[in-house]
């Protein structure tokens, strides 16, 4: 699958806030005061850890930001597994500007390379069998563009994007709404024909009464791997199976063996850690 870059415009917005709330109103006094205006220098961005890359954009785009000047020359794309000591780019141009952005590129692709890396992970985990991992919506606010371009970096899919791209019928819906059956009913009623409808189960009951409405997708939550055999068997292709609850490295394999069609985990957006990437200074330009 080939990875796209998401757009300047989508990326840049995002970059320009983070300097800004480093930056504040009096900028860097740290390298104003200490650094020549006309020092240059060249630096190697090197991986502390092993992983997956993603964010080059964003980590490029704060240093030019801050100063055209600087050129940042990349020796992998996103979506490279690395290991300890790989140099990822190395950038070079006036010092000011490099030690002003560094923290927040830095900052960006730190996290965006630890989601890649932990759904690499994931990927790996269930590889022979038909599963793909997807996201969530629990995402940081205002990053969620960037949080599920990590995801596919890492070799993962994405989910939903947000509340007004396909209906999700949640346990708390069903509730409000009297049962499955009812809420099915409404949302069909409700949404054109080319919006995708799916619903999340807790047993299997839940599971034949919503096959028998007819949905696109349902999101089989926390089953055993037991129960979601059986819950691919009731489905039988009619819908997209999707698996949710208790994924984690460990388990990732049974769940995926049992059959169903996608994965879905969180924590691969709100847990990941940053995955540990600094900037070693070669010499002068």
């Amino acid at each position: 699958m080939t990875l796209a870059p998401l757009p300047r415009l989508i990326v840049e917005p995002l970059v320009r806030n983070a300097l800004l709330e480093d930056l504040g109103l009096a900028g860097d006094v740290t390298s104003t005061a200490v650094i020549p205006a006309t020092h240059r220098s060249r630096v190697a961005m090197v991986t502390r850890q092993p992983g997956v890359i993603a964010g080059l954009d964003a980590s490029e785009l704060a240093f030019q930001l801050v100063d055209p000047a600087i050129v940042m020359t990349r020796h992998v794309p996103d979506g490279t597994k690395v290991e300890v000591g790989d140099v990822i780019a190395t950038i070079e141009g006036p010092s000011r500007g490099l030690l002003t952005a560094e923290r927040t590129a830095l900052n960006f692709l730190g996290h965006l390379s630890g989601i890649a890396s932990v759904t690499g992970g994931i990927v790996e985990a269930i590889a022979g069998t038909k599963a793909s991992i997807v996201c969530t919506r629990k995402t940081t606010p205002g990053l969620r563009a960037l949080e599920k371009y990590a995801i596919r970096a890492g070799g993962g899919m994405n989910h939903r994007f947000a509340l007004y791209d396909a209906v999700l019928i949640k346990d708390n819906h069903v509730a409000i709404a009297g049962g499955v059956v009812e809420a099915i009913r409404r949302a069909k009623a409700s949404v054109g024909h080319m919006v995708k409808i799916q619903v999340e189960v807790d047993t299997l009951e839940q599971l034949r009464e919503a096959m028998a409405e007819g949905v696109d997708a349902v999101l089989l939550d926390n089953m055993t791997p037991d129960q979601l055999r059986a819950a691919v068997d009731i489905v039988a292709g009619r819908a997209i199976t999707e698996a949710s609850g208790r994924i984690t490295p460990a388990t990732a394999a049974a769940i995926a063996a049992s059959g169903v069609d996608l994965i879905s985990a969180g924590w691969l957006t709100h847990s990941a850690p940053t995955l540990d990437i600094g900037l070693d200074w070669k010499a002068a330009a």
